[in-house]
């Protein structure tokens, strides 16, 4: 199908609205003409059947419900999804092959930005640092005497750390903590040629193995909920554990029975598993500490990330590889 010369290819925006920022929008201008569904009164299958034709590409957000057949049946001439999140949970890749749909995806864009705050949360929980904030801002520290009126708290250096999924975010992770002399091991699909951490194809045996476990891997139907009681408990109550992947990876019931017990040391949760629904019983914790699912969100990672989306959707539109297209396994 031959694109109209004289007016820019549709793109379609699958939300939520926040994906697509107004301060980045000129790197889509006389370029594309792009398409919002909430910015219209139209229910969204009624939107896609009036735009169906003539729109070959989609941008999808990290956080859309989910693309799958229900919205593809109603786009016959789409030819490429971009999304703009690393994991593609969100999205039904398998569908899209069949459909002979492309997909793209950010690719190793976020890695170093997810590798900074899952480093920043676990620093956090070790040494208290939030705790501490809401120590002084209380007034708690001028009432009391300074020596012993606080907690001790623990030291990052020389722990072993267990990362579960070597993929460019866990690398990303291990290349910061070698910095604080940390022994790292990690359990993932396959054993990587190119480290030398040992390596652990069970979770539990990882977990048995570390003083603190981060996780940094995919959600799909082997990892969901791989964090279970087991590997929890194998973990120890001097244990602490960092998610800053997603968090139906961890059982969340469980963590919290641990949390509450003391049967671990503390978490630091960048995701959650029913976002953003925040369970209650964490809220009052000093050993939790948590951020809104925004591991990604600075202002570089979102410049690139634009920019990779634009070029993602140039490529395509001009018969050209795609820059980071995801090829399944």
């Amino acid at each position: 199908m031959d694109e109209d010369v004289h007016s820019p290819p549709e793109v379609i925006v699958l939300g939520p609205p926040d994906i697509f920022r107004t301060e980045y929008e000129k790197l889509f201008d006389d370029k594309f003409r792009i398409l919002k569904p909430w910015q219209s009164p139209l229910p969204l299958q009624q939107f896609l059947q009036t735009h169906a034709q003539k729109t070959r590409a989609a941008v999808c957000g990290g956080s859309f419900k989910y693309l799958g057949s229900e919205i593809l049946d109603h786009l016959p001439s789409l030819g490429v999804v971009v999304s703009s999140a690393v994991g593609l949970d969100h999205i039904d890749v398998q569908e899209c092959r069949c459909r002979g749909i492309a997909v793209a995806y950010a690719s190793t864009i976020f890695s170093p930005d997810v590798a900074d705050l899952a480093v920043g949360l676990l620093i956090d929980v070790l040494r208290r640092i939030t705790a501490a904030n809401r120590f002084v801002k209380s007034g708690i520290w001028q009432a009391k005497s300074i020596e012993g009126s606080y907690p001790l708290a623990t030291k990052l250096s020389h722990k072993r750390v267990g990362i579960v999924g070597l993929g460019s975010i866990g690398q990303e992770v291990a290349k910061r903590l070698e910095a604080f002399d940390c022994k790292i091991s990690y359990q993932s699909r396959n054993m990587k040629s190119s480290v030398s951490y040992p390596f652990y194809s069970d979770a539990r045996e990882l977990a048995a193995k570390s003083d603190i476990l981060i996780l940094c891997c995919a959600l799909n139907d082997q990892t969901y909920h791989l964090i279970t009681k087991d590997v929890l408990e194998a973990l120890g109550n001097q244990g602490v554990i960092i998610n800053v992947a997603r968090g139906a990876i961890i059982d969340q019931k469980e963590l919290v029975r641990f949390l509450q017990g003391g049967r671990i040391a503390g978490a630091g949760l960048d995701v959650l598993e029913n976002e953003p629904h925040v369970p209650p019983e964490i809220l009052e914790l000093d050993n939790v500490v948590l951020s809104p699912h925004f591991a990604v969100y600075t202002e570089e990672s979102f410049r690139d990330s634009y920019e990779l989306i634009v070029g993602n959707l140039d490529a395509f539109f001009s018969n050209q590889p795609l820059l980071s297209p995801f090829l399944m396994q």
